[in-house]
């Protein structure tokens, strides 16, 4: 990549993500999660993008409404107005992507484009608010990423799909096919393991580093796997435990 994005930070700082907010009552993706990690002092959140029948952009992680709110129904097969009566644990409205992008004009969004019903929405939601320098879009899709940010007038951070990160593994982190896995992105973001079986150490992540790449891992919610990653270099950690993150963080030093 010819220069660092901005949604990255500032080289040697650790991202801290908050995974779909922060909620311990099960409002993920909600308003009220994204504000509580905010202000705990969260400067990166995490959100997933499904697009409304009528091309809106919903922050949901699922396809259908029947996991996480009062009501039943695929997103993409309903208009905004009624994905929009629907209440996450019965309480909270379910957020459009460009409330989440537009309310907190400072804060780091990282999209994870779930289907191609939000292709076209991510993008009209980032160009609507402006928000590229801040806004990661990702999807195990690399397809998905990249028709995503085609749409886009600016550069958006880009992080790897599974295809990209298996390609990356397959090379064991080192050689000369490192470069070529992650030509196209900015940086991986992946689980330390796969069906129980570790997959990142800290010569994945020298390799990553070698050729500019951050390396950001999902979902951590214990403290020691959270030092133990840290201590081999991860650049991000993403968590369900904002606050046993910060107090991590802290500890060592690397709160921003």
């Amino acid at each position: 990549m010819p220069d660092r994005h901005p949604y990255l930070g500032e080289p040697g700082s650790i991202v801290a993500l908050a995974h779909r907010g922060f909620s311990r009552e099960g409002l993920e993706n909600s308003m009220k999660a994204f504000q509580a990690a905010v202000d705990l002092g969260f400067r990166y959140v995490e959100t997933d993008a499904h697009g409304t029948s009528d091309g809106i952009a919903i922050a949901l992680h699922d396809s259908s409404l029947d996991r996480t709110t009062d009501r039943s129904g695929e997103v993409s097969a309903l208009p905004a107005r009624e994905v929009r009566g629907a209440r996450i644990g019965g309480v909270e409205a379910v957020p459009l992507l460009e409330d989440v992008l537009g309310t907190w004009p400072e804060l780091h969004v990282n999209i994870d484009v779930k289907a191609v019903s939000g292709i076209r929405p991510v993008a009209e939601a980032i160009e609507r608010t402006a928000s590229h320098d801040r806004v990661c879009v990702a999807s195990f899709s690399a397809r998905r990423r990249r028709d995503t940010v085609r749409l886009l007038s600016r550069p958006v951070a880009m992080s790897a799909g599974t295809t990209e990160a298996a390609g990356f593994f397959a090379v064991g982190g080192l050689g000369r096919g490192v470069g070529p896995a992650l030509r196209h992105v900015d940086l991986l973001q992946i689980p330390t393991s796969m069906r129980r079986v570790p997959l990142l150490g800290a010569r994945h992540v020298s390799a990553a580093h070698r050729v500019g790449r951050g390396v950001h891992v999902w979902t951590i919610n214990d403290e020691a796997s959270m030092h133990r990653l840290l201590d081999i270099g991860v650049d991000g950690i993403v968590t369900d435990r904002a606050d046993l993150l910060r107090e991590v963080l802290v500890a060592r030093g690397t709160w921003r």
